[in-house]
């Protein structure tokens, strides 16, 4: 069963939340589907993973950031002002929020203790950052994930800083989308510490799943290298992925599956089952 729920969180921020599985709920592991960098929750396979996990019995939650710039429409970026004021840090303490949630029972009660991550792009490392702090996590997967935030040259900085925004151009919808100076701050002010993503998973001892595309061209293979290279091999796995990009051949609006895909989310299921 799919259910949904909104919940403000301590800064009065919305969040939109879908289940999938509830009939699994009292003794079934939680998975969270956490979004990347103009994703959300029901962007293409978002609902498709939902129902997968839900079908091999887990209970999965996905959610949208409150400032990923998609409002309740669910599937239009139509709060550009949030979008243009989210941060790194803003995104953490959300998913730390829904986590408690589960924890404090808020989707019923539960004899079952695992809570899984599973993260794409810009998500994949917020799910990192975040399971390094957070000791109820009992495992993390990331697809495509980045192994940086600082991912902007000292003159786009510096412009940046001068204009009072950056531009991103959103090449599906045609919008562009700003990002204020409350972004970089951010990541300039925390860089070394909660949003320092190489120490995040050499300290996390956690079961970690890594996979990544060999013809990602926003975030290019190297960066998923780079974190199992980091990572502590006795807990990590890493699947290359031959023949696919940064949404392993997955549109929006979702057209349906394919083999590779459909092989991820099985190599994942796996993955997370044996923990």
């Amino acid at each position: 069963m799919i259910q949904n729920f909104v919940h403000f969180t301590a800064k009065r921020n919305k969040l939109n939340i879908t289940s999938y599985g509830s009939e699994n709920y009292p003794s079934a592991p939680c998975l969270i589907f956490v979004h990347g960098f103009k994703g959300f929750k029901d962007w293409g396979f978002g609902p498709y993973i939902g129902n997968f996990f839900a079908e091999k019995g887990f209970f999965a939650l996905s959610f949208n950031f409150s400032h990923n710039g998609v409002g309740d429409s669910l599937t239009e970026f139509t709060e550009l002002d949030k979008f243009a004021e989210n941060t790194f840090s803003l995104e953490i303490e959300e998913l730390v929020e829904i986590i408690n949630l589960y924890r404090s029972y808020f989707f019923g009660e539960t004899e079952n203790k695992k809570i899984f991550l599973l993260g794409h792009s810009r998500g994949g490392a917020i799910s990192l950052l975040t399971a390094s702090q957070k000791t109820e996590i009992s495992a993390v997967a990331v697809w495509s994930s980045v192994s940086t935030f600082d991912r902007y040259s000292d003159r786009q900085k510096e412009q940046w800083r001068k204009k009072g925004s950056f531009d991103v151009f959103n090449t599906r919808t045609k919008q562009e989308m700003r990002l204020n100076i409350s972004l970089l701050d951010d990541l300039e002010r925390h860089k070394n510490d909660s949003l320092n993503i190489e120490h995040a998973v050499r300290t996390l001892k956690k079961p970690l799943f890594i996979a990544h595309a060999d013809q990602d061209i926003a975030v290019p293979i190297k960066e998923g290298e780079q974190i199992y290279e980091w990572s502590d091999k006795r807990f990590t796995e890493f699947y290359k992925i031959i023949g696919s990009g940064h949404t392993f051949n997955c549109k929006h609006p979702f057209e349906g599956s394919n083999r590779k895909f459909d092989l991820l989310l099985e190599k994942t299921f796996n993955f997370f089952n044996d923990k």
